[in-house]
């Protein structure tokens, strides 16, 4: 069960809140529709009880937080808006992408294909879906870790009658699994059809809280529309034969209501009753349909801090529903996360989709070209070890590992079915972690190999004639390894500080274009002490003790990091780093 207390977004500039004070329970074995029209706070409600936006209350699913729950997707299955996913990914591949992050096995990807009915299109790609199979896409996707509890914004929105009610018959066969289920709509018939308590809200407020035939009963209003050349005078006669007709306490009064031209709204008759009395009068009607009306909103009344409007009072058999906790739906417990569960998930992210491939490719062939050219130019060893020719910023390995470092961080913060994880901060954290251990290895194998394939094309083509290597190859070699992973880096917490990936790729470039002039312009100054000799004075305390062998490596970490682009990259791994985490804690919900 869902127990919303309290919920408040933060206050928008010279606006009220978007959620003010919403108190609401959702049960398990129900499906409770928020309803409200658009702009109501439908969305920002669902986003308070995920902590995905920042405000005030809690939601207690099952009488916890969602940071008290250690498998949150296990708990709590999300759709939000639109199902974002790189279109050139497979349905199977985006959901076992997905799992990994969940720590959910891959085969649980093909069960929820096979339940949404997408079974037969698991190789087909997301771009080549329509509306309806996106949707199901993301019902599964919410569905990956088993939960006890479906939370869905607005799931019908576009969706034709067949798939709507496809739709509503799979939320129904959940609830009566025990399930609970918590859906937002801005159709009032929709929510009288499909739920069995119906929550509304009026900018931000708690109006009714009610049973869905209490709701049916307090806001919709059955009528027949009429379309008619005489619509005039078949008003009158309906109107007469009402007023001749004997009353009857059963039969609602009659009603009609000439809406201008050729249209009336009947209340109070079937099509059947209307069209009769069109045929006795010789009426030509063009129309006839039965519709339903939905009565104006009431404003929200508060008494002693409750909603008074439309409360259908206590249920005992829910009272007891609630106090035996939910449910029928008996699982088997899923392992606690561990290290290698981000790892899992950044491996079939990055692996899933060529453009990371694409990238790595042009940046190699790029590199090479430059160390060919380099080298028949006769330019220095390290610009052709590099294949770093002076114009550019950086060598093209490092731009490339910068490009994969920007798009490391995608979509997974708007991906629905990580939703629940997302209000983590530790969780968070790990993914981070994940990521900077796949993007060092891309980078530093992107580094190497530019070297090999370097190396190896000069050497081919030119013979003994050009020095591949300079004297001191194992210094050059750790700055270049230093200078691609840097760079990797600087664009991965840049696109997740900035969520952009164009944001990340310019933190990369102002290293070089900013952060090392103004290094090197510091560096310039006279030092009146040196840090030469430091790994021996380290070896020599009682504390630090380490082979011998170990000084070399020291001393040449040293000296890469001495230059003017070593402390740049530092210093603005430093800051990105620092600010990604301030602005995770900065953001956690109260």
């Amino acid at each position: 069960m869902i127990q919303a207390i309290g919920l408040t977004s933060v206050p928008r500039r010279n606006r009220p809140p978007a959620v003010d004070d919403l108190t609401f329970e959702a049960l398990p074995g129900r499906i409770t529709v928020l309803l409200g029209e658009s702009g109501a706070g439908k969305t920002s409600a669902l986003r308070l009880m995920l902590r995905l936006d920042p405000g005030r209350g809690i939601a207690l699913f099952r009488g916890r937080s969602l940071d008290r729950v250690a498998h949150p997707v296990r708990e709590v299955g999300v759709l939000l808006g639109d199902v974002p996913g790189h279109p050139a990914r497979t349905a199977r591949g985006h959901l076992r992408m997905l799992g990994a992050a969940a720590g959910v096995p891959p085969d649980r990807a093909d069960e929820v294909l096979d339940v949404v009915g997408l079974g037969g299109l698991a190789d087909q790609r997301i771009g080549d879906f329509s509306h309806g199979m996106d949707r199901r896409l993301g019902l599964a996707a919410a569905l990956l870790g088993d939960p006890h509890t479906l939370v869905l914004d607005e799931p019908a929105a576009g969706l034709s009658p067949r798939e709507t009610s496809w739709l509503h018959g799979l939320l129904r066969g959940y609830a009566d699994q025990g399930g609970a289920v918590l859906l937002t709509s801005s159709s009032p018939g929709e929510a009288a059809r499909l739920g069995d308590q119906v929550v509304t809200i009026h900018r931000g407020r708690l109006v009714a809280d009610q049973e869905a035939s209490v709701f049916a009963r307090a806001r919709l209003r059955p009528k027949v529309a009429v379309q008619s050349p005489s619509a005039a005078r078949l008003a009158h006669v309906i109107a007469a034969e009402s007023d001749t007709a004997d009353p009857s306490p059963d039969t609602p009064p009659v009603e009609v209501v000439h809406d201008g031209g050729s249209t009336l709204s009947v209340y109070g008759r079937s099509c059947a009753a209307v069209g009769e009395t069109a045929h006795r009068h010789g009426i030509l009607v063009h129309r006839l349909t039965e519709e339903t009306d939905t009565a104006p909103l009431p404003l929200p009344q508060r008494v002693d801090g409750h909603v008074a409007d439309g409360d259908p009072g206590s249920d005992p058999a829910e009272e007891r529903r609630t106090q035996q906790g939910p449910l029928a739906r008996v699982q088997p417990p899923l392992p606690a996360p561990g290290p290698v569960w981000p790892l899992r998930y950044e491996l079939r992210r990055t692996a899933g989709v060529r453009t990371g491939w694409i990238v790595a490719a042009s940046s190699l062939l790029l590199s090479l070209v430059a160390s060919v050219l380099l080298a028949r130019a006769g330019a220095p060893v390290l610009s052709l070890l590099a294949g770093w020719p002076a114009p550019l910023p950086l060598p093209p390995a490092a731009l490339g590992a910068g490009v994969l470092g920007a798009l490391a961080f995608g979509q997974e913060f708007r991906y629905p079915a990580l939703a629940p994880d997302v209000g983590s901060v530790p969780r968070r954290l790990a993914l981070l972690g994940g990521k900077l251990v796949v993007t060092a290895a891309a980078a530093l194998l992107l580094a190497f190999s530019s070297v090999a394939l370097g190396a190896g094309a000069v050497r081919l083509l030119f013979g003994g004639t050009v020095t591949v290597l300079p004297a001191a190859w194992g210094t050059a070699l750790v700055g270049w390894a230093a200078l691609t992973l840097g760079c990797a880096w600087a664009g991965l917490l840049a696109a997740g500080l900035f969520r952009s990936t164009v944001l990340g790729l310019m933190a990369v470039l102002v290293v070089p274009a900013l952060v090392v002039p103004v290094v090197s312009a510091v560096l310039a100054r006279p030092a009146a002490r040196s840090l030469a000799g430091l790994p021996e004075r380290l070896r020599s305390t009682a504390l630090l003790q380490w082979p011998a062998g170990l000084d070399e490596g020291l001393s040449t970490a040293l000296r890469v990091i001495a230059q003017p682009v070593g402390w740049a990259l530092i210093l603005s791994l430093t800051g990105l780093l620092a600010a990604y985490v301030l602005t995770l804690l900065r953001g956690r919900p109260r």
